[in-house]
């Protein structure tokens, strides 16, 4: 490791960084957004979950430096524009997203959105105050699991031209340059890291009914048993 490069270049890895979470962020919000809608009306009907979860399987199979290239000519971007990577991951992260919220919602007891339309709840007061929040579990998983994907592919935008931290592994790669590519996988590890603990930390915030009890109130209830 040449920790006097790390040292001269702490600014440009910096900035790679934040180039870096500037085009992970989108992705995950539109995916999780656009997969709400898909992953409800997939679990409301076998013949709509097994095209959409059809149609994700295949959008996710497109190799990512294919969908990256195609991208630009579908839209008419220029090939350097960072939209770019943002549209195709959101691609992936509704692909990865929709089965995860088509199991969320299917994992609402059938009962309990029974009893809120039984009392009065319109089908929108029963989605957002019953449906939402009891899938709000599986939801956050499904969310884990894009956010990494998303960190981690990112870096093929590098090899179009649209910096990020996968500029260090297309350097490394043409100046066989050992520290630019581990200094890449350190700083794509501790994005993916932040990112989850982010997320796992809002999911608690938005979900309180979903906290494990703690240590020592377990403790209590077991002395007390």
């Amino acid at each position: 490791m040449n920790w006097g490069w790390i040292g001269s270049n702490a600014g440009l890895i910096g900035t790679r960084v934040l180039e870096h979470v500037g085009l992970s962020v989108p992705p995950i919000i539109l995916g999780f957004l656009l997969s709400i809608p898909l992953g409800y009306a997939a679990s409301r009907s076998k013949a709509a979950r097994s095209v959409l979860l059809t149609l994700g399987n295949i959008a996710y199979t497109i190799p990512s430096l294919a969908l990256l290239v195609l991208v630009p000519i579908i839209v008419g971007a220029s090939i350097l524009n960072p939209a770019n990577v943002v549209i195709g991951l959101t691609v992936y992260a509704v692909a990865l997203m929709v089965r995860a919220s088509a199991d969320a919602f299917s994992s609402v007891p059938r009962d309990v959105a029974g009893s809120a339309t039984a009392v009065g709840f319109s089908p929108a007061q029963r989605f957002i105050a019953v449906e939402l929040p009891l899938a709000g579990p599986v939801l956050l998983a499904g969310v884990r699991v894009v956010s990494v994907s998303t960190v981690s592919l990112v870096s093929v935008g590098a090899l179009i031209g649209v910096d990020n931290l996968g500029s260090f592994f297309l350097d490394a790669f043409q100046r066989s340059f050992f520290t630019e590519a581990m200094v890449g996988i350190v700083a794509v590890l501790f994005v993916a890291a932040v990112f989850d603990v982010i997320i796992t930390t809002v999911g608690r915030v938005l979900m309180p009914w979903n906290r494990r009890p703690s240590a020592s109130r377990r403790t209590s209830r077991v002395l007390t048993a």
